[in-house]
């Protein structure tokens, strides 16, 4: 097969798989194979963090998911302390499990990360005061030093952000304001723009904005999978864009 001119990225998040869940997402894995040529999965993949729960989704991926598969953690995914164990059960399954680290699928750069909460702009949190808010801030700068690193690596042309946590508000806004601050940063924005990522992914915010820009003008993506449900009825729940691609695919150390 020739190289391609444009790579099919599919992004979904928040799918919150169940112990119960086999066979839900079956169908949306078959329409993704057919739809794109790479699926980004931006966290919360499983919802209590359980490893039984990362076993269903890891059948569900050997048995109808056809193309690569890229993924970070989110919060819940955290929850019940098994977050190596789901880990290896996911990378069994053919997942490559992104945290700070970087790949290139067909000449296109991947940058995965949690990331974390903080809020945005003028309104985001200082570390300042108590200790456990300093701890809380620092989280927050480490998962952003992550993604610059990750992002340093990489020397395509096209540079992909992989989230869990929004790094602007423009994506979150519907969202009650009593949560902001707990759904992204802007400290997670400063590397995006200044590796001038071509597109960036997260999840997270289920009642926020599907789309939104960084001010260095990325584009970003809410593919949270309660939102594209909600705004797009009658559809599957992924995006699907396109990007130029360049070299053939390597792995970033």
């Amino acid at each position: 097969m020739g190289q391609r001119d444009t790579l099919r990225i599919a992004a979904v998040a928040d799918i919150h798989v169940k112990k119960n869940g086999a066979g839900t997402y079956h169908d949306l894995f078959s329409k993704i194979t057919t739809d794109a040529d790479v699926l980004l999965m931006c966290g919360d993949l499983t919802d209590y963090g359980a490893v039984e729960e990362a076993k269903v989704l890891a059948k569900e991926i050997t048995t109808a998911l056809r193309i690569p598969s890229v993924a970070v953690f989110g919060n819940h995914d955290y929850e019940m302390g098994h977050a190596d164990e789901i880990k290896a059960i996911l990378q069994d399954a053919g997942v490559l499990m992104l945290d700070g680290d970087s790949a290139e699928i067909e000449g296109v750069g991947f940058a995965g990360v949690k990331g974390f909460g903080g809020g945005f702009g003028r309104r985001a949190l200082g570390a300042w005061g108590e200790e456990m808010i300093k701890k809380f801030v620092h989280e927050t700068v480490e998962e952003s030093l992550k993604l610059e690193a990750a992002l340093a690596r990489l020397r395509t042309p096209q540079k992909i952000a992989v989230l869990h946590y929004s790094p602007i508000q423009a994506t979150c806004d519907g969202e009650p304001l009593e949560i902001m601050p707990f759904l992204g940063s802007s400290r997670l924005e400063e590397p995006i723009d200044r590796y001038r990522v071509s597109a960036v992914f997260h999840g997270h915010a289920h009642r926020g904005s599907v789309e939104g820009k960084t001010k260095g003008n990325a584009p970003v993506y809410n593919v949270a999978l309660p939102l594209l449900a909600a705004t797009y009825p009658g559809k599957p729940p992924f995006r699907v864009i396109e990007v130029p691609v360049g070299e053939p695919a390597t792995i970033a150390s």
